[in-house]
């Protein structure tokens, strides 16, 4: 039984079919949207014909093709003891490949396997395979390769993807067997993962909403350095002439934008929407939706209206597991922000490069501010008094210097998307 060459045959076959072929990652057929007329989101303006699958033909080669024994005996038999995570798509496993050339010690993988019951399926999965192969950056998890096997136990379908210690942010944020984040963490995982949206939106060739971002989707390394992962649901963005994508809604309750949900029309926006509630969930530590709470608090988004940032009383909804150890004036501009996020008129919330900058800007005011200060301005006309004690307002030096280093590191990962970006553009072929 070997691995099913499904990819490679459509890729050789790509000269004698049709382009809705390829179109293996949408899930509507409402959609009337065709992959002539691409604009590229970046700043070149260059007009673009190539769709993701166009794109994949070009990258394919740098994934690898593993066999179904390989990565059994990488899960020894897909060993519950070694399960990391399950979700719509199947089971996460933890598992150990040998290295391409088959020297050295082993490297520690994560494997999804999907679940053939489940409500996700092979569309997601070759969504999957060709997104994560088209894309590159810091703040997105890598894909190593795949397996498809069709043979006698039926039809398997596997990821193989870098691992990542630390989970998802969401772990950490609402199951309490985890170590609570840092404040200096939390801006560290909302600025890194605004860059891998931002990259998305505005840096390739061409533009893809990620349409499912939410805390469990991000995952942590070792540092606690950022990566959006699941790319199953993930579409191509509008093309020239076009305003939106019209597709079925797809996505995680909760999360999903009011007139995406209304209207089946997708744009980037949406992905900043779902942005503005991860933000107030790292503010809070609540989930966008929590049944266990009182009526009144279940909605995340309906409950933090209650206590606006510019009010006296927006301090109660800080997440208690960070005991005061945050900067007051820099959680309330990250409200503010959530709530441009969040704006019915799609229109009118920012854009994610934009989000990065404030963001920045946040990161680095907040390590330059004197956290003696007992009046916080958050602009001209917005004055708000405080009426803290010396522990919350407390910022450590140790503190101020890591915010710093953030902000510098966010224009490191900037600098390096742009020149993947550069890259990309004088390697393509006339």
């Amino acid at each position: 039984m070997k691995c099913f060459p499904y990819l490679k045959e459509k890729i050789r076959s790509r000269q004698h079919k049709s382009a809705p072929e390829l179109k293996t990652h949408n899930h509507s057929s409402t959609s009337n949207v065709s992959t002539s007329g691409r604009v590229t989101q970046s700043s070149s303006s260059t007009i673009s014909s190539r769709g993701i699958p166009e794109l994949f033909e070009e990258k394919a080669h740098n994934l690898r093709i593993f066999s179904y024994s390989e990565l059994r005996r990488a899960t020894n038999d897909f060993s519950r003891l070694l399960k990391i995570g399950e979700g719509g798509f199947g089971i996460v496993y933890k598992g150990t490949i040998k290295p391409v050339d088959g020297r050295g010690d082993g490297i520690v993988v994560a494997i999804k396997k999907l679940n053939k019951d489940g409500f996700q399926g092979h569309k997601e999965w070759i969504s999957e395979v060709q997104f994560l192969s088209v894309v590159e950056h810091p703040n997105l998890v890598k894909l190593i390769g795949y397996c498809a096997v069709d043979g006698e136990r039926g039809i398997q379908r596997l990821l193989v993807y870098e691992y990542m210690p630390n989970r998802s942010l969401g772990d950490h944020m609402f199951n309490k067997s985890h170590v609570a984040l840092s404040w200096e963490n939390r801006l560290k995982i909302l600025l890194g993962a605004a860059q891998g949206l931002a990259y998305l939106h505005e840096e390739l060739e061409v533009q893809v909403i990620y349409r499912d971002f939410k805390s469990s989707n991000v995952l942590l390394d070792e540092e606690y350095n950022p990566k959006l992962s699941d790319f199953g649901l993930a579409r191509e963005g509008p093309t020239e002439g076009n305003t939106h994508v019209s597709t079925a809604v797809m996505g995680t309750h909760g999360y999903a934008a009011p007139d995406y949900i209304e209207t089946g029309h997708l744009t980037s926006k949406s992905d900043v929407w779902s942005f503005g509630v991860v933000l107030y969930e790292i503010l809070t530590g609540r989930q966008s939706f929590e049944r266990n709470r009182p009526k009144t608090e279940q909605k995340l988004l309906d409950w933090v209206k209650h206590f606006p940032f510019d009010s006296k009383k927006f301090d109660l909804i800080m997440d208690p597991r960070l005991e005061s150890q945050y900067s007051s004036p820099a959680a309330r501009k990250i409200a503010k922000l959530a709530d441009s996020c969040l704006v019915k008129r799609a229109k009118d919330r920012p854009t994610m490069s934009r989000v990065v900058e404030i963001l920045k800007h946040i990161i680095q005011v907040s390590g330059e501010c004197d956290s003696s200060t007992e009046t916080f301005v958050f602009s001209d006309d917005e004055p708000v008094e405080q009426n803290k004690s010396p522990k919350q307002e407390r910022v450590s030096e140790s503190a101020k210097r890591r915010m710093l280093h953030l902000a510098k590191l966010g224009d490191h990962v900037n600098g390096l998307s742009k020149r993947g970006f550069m890259i990309m553009q004088r390697a393509k072929v006339p």
